[in-house]
């Protein structure tokens, strides 16, 4: 049952967005996934909320006074969103269940300030689980996903991937949906970045 971990110190890098449609991705093939929030705000617990009962199931992961319980048997994947300001025993205690952590960042100089002591704090952790770095809301073929490249590498890292900054993510969310629950026809850009991410996790 592999546990993937979302995670950013930084608020507003696209945590959320990640983490529920990663876990829509789960659902779309079959398998009992669980959505753990432990983020203080709720966003993807929230979003789950408004998730239609015809759309493929995902369960969610109660927190308990942010103790992280074992889940429920059957239980085939766990995707984990964490809050901003992610650190001490909270921290420790979701790097012993990960056996994947993912960190999404975007490519600015303040993203990458804010976030460079968290992924060496992750580089140096004794806890034994896979990293990697994911570029949000960039293109590509831009001089700013070149250069988070060149910062997440020189870390030793895998950039797994670029999602790009597209309206898809915010309007699906508004309804409680993923890119894996409309036609592919309307999301085939966005789809198509995923399939390295995705190849990653499944490794």
């Amino acid at each position: 049952m592999p546990v993937i971990v979302i995670a950013n110190p930084k608020g507003g890098v696209g945590k959320s967005t990640f983490a529920t449609n990663l876990a829509g991705y789960f659902a779309s093939q079959g398998q009992n996934v669980m959505l753990g929030d432990i983020d203080v705000q709720q966003s993807s617990h929230t979003w789950l909320s408004l998730r239609p009962a015809n759309l493929a199931v995902i369960n969610a992961w109660e927190m308990k006074d942010g103790l992280i319980a074992k889940p429920p048997k059957g239980t085939t994947h766990i995707v984990l969103d964490t809050p901003a300001g992610l650190a001490g025993n909270q921290l420790d205690a979701v790097l012993k269940l990960a056996d994947k952590v993912i960190v999404p960042l975007q490519a600015s100089i303040f993203d990458i300030l804010a976030t460079d002591e968290f992924l060496k704090k992750l580089l140096n952790s004794q806890e034994h689980f896979e990293l990697g770095v994911l570029g949000m809301r960039l293109n590509v073929r831009s001089r700013a996903a070149d250069q988070l490249a060149h910062y997440v590498n020189q870390l030793g890292l895998p950039v797994l991937g670029y999602l790009r900054d597209t309206q898809n993510y915010i309007q699906l969310a508004a309804h409680g949906a993923t890119l894996w629950d409309v036609a592919p026809s309307k999301v085939e850009k966005d789809i198509a970045q995923w399939d390295d991410i995705l190849k990653w996790i499944a490794k």
